[in-house]
């Protein structure tokens, strides 16, 4: 079997909120097993702080992932940080945060993972659980379209099309989650925006603790940020990040093979809604031995 993982030790870190600019206090803690992943506001009363990392939670994908639980109280940003604990393996986790979103670090997942490494990672003594697809569902919104099919692993294919700059215009790629993978190929890929969009956004009282050092800014067909981007097609690496991150808001690990075109978080949320709401599209399983240890010789 492949077993439930969390960490060894708790570990904190302070980062910046992009939203809001407010300092973050961020504390990782071990978790039993059957947890899953549960964020806790720690500056609100502890009764209505708990928000359990769920698909179903999701309430806002305008310009992150949002979580809100039967309080109204919300956690915003959370799509980087699921992305490294997916990209680890991390199946029990509390996610302790002193305000209404995870902080931003610098716009990737590299940082979390390097917490997540620093604390070290417990095997613990139960099968994981996984979400077998078991035929091929599919969410469409004009030209956006998001398809997950069968498949014996955990796999990613994205495509975006930016028309109003030569910088991105059309890119694709493609990620086989398999035995460290997230980190080597796409963790350390960026958010990015439009200079006229982080205009807008500050307008609104959005985006206050956006910089870059936190995100690629673009303007025009140049990049703003020294030392220019990180890989040449950093932009669909980040998109399939957001995507890694994002489905692991299932509950669990999905078995299968997810195709974006023009996606976002609306859309990867969607997907999850459609899934869902076809009992014979997915099956609930232990995660064969083989998912996790042997798929990086395929």
């Amino acid at each position: 079997m492949s077993w439930q993982q969390t960490l060894k030790s708790s570990i904190d870190c302070m980062g910046i909120g992009l939203h809001s600019g407010r300092k973050v206090h961020l504390t990782l803690r071990p978790a039993p097993v059957d947890t899953g992943i549960v964020f806790i506001r720690t500056d609100v009363p502890a009764e209505k702080a708990v928000i359990p990392a769920r698909w179903d939670l999701v309430s806002d994908t305008r310009l992150c992932t949002l979580l809100r639980n039967d309080h109204d109280v919300t956690i915003g940003t959370v799509e980087h940080l699921m992305a490294a604990l997916r990209g680890c393996g991390i199946d029990n986790l509390y996610v302790e945060v002193s305000a209404p979103e995870v902080p931003i670090m610098d716009g990737s997942s590299a940082p979390f993972i390097f917490l997540i490494e620093c604390a070290g990672i417990a095997t613990q003594e139960k099968a994981r659980r996984v979400i077998r697809v078991l035929k091929e569902v599919q969410a469409v919104d004009g030209d956006k379209v998001v398809t997950l099919s069968p498949a014996p692993v955990s796999s990613f294919r994205a495509e975006i099309v930016y028309d109003n700059t030569a910088l991105i215009r059309r890119q694709e790629s493609s990620l086989r989650l398999t035995d460290g993978s997230f980190k080597n190929e796409v963790s350390a890929a960026r958010t990015f925006g439009f200079a006229h969009e982080v205009e807008q956004m500050r307008k609104a009282g959005l985006g206050l603790g956006g910089s870059l050092d936190n995100a690629i800014v673009i303007e025009g067909d140049r990049v703003l940020n020294e030392g220019g981007l990180r890989y040449s097609d950093e932009f669909i690496r980040h998109k399939i990040l957001d995507a890694v991150g994002d489905l692991y808001l299932a509950g669990g690990q999905i078995l299968g093979h997810y195709h974006g075109i023009r996606g976002g978080h609306a859309m990867n949320n969607a997907i999850l809604r459609v899934l869902f709401a076809d009992p014979t599209a997915y099956r609930i399983e232990d995660a064969p031995v083989w998912h996790e240890e042997l798929a990086t010789v395929a």
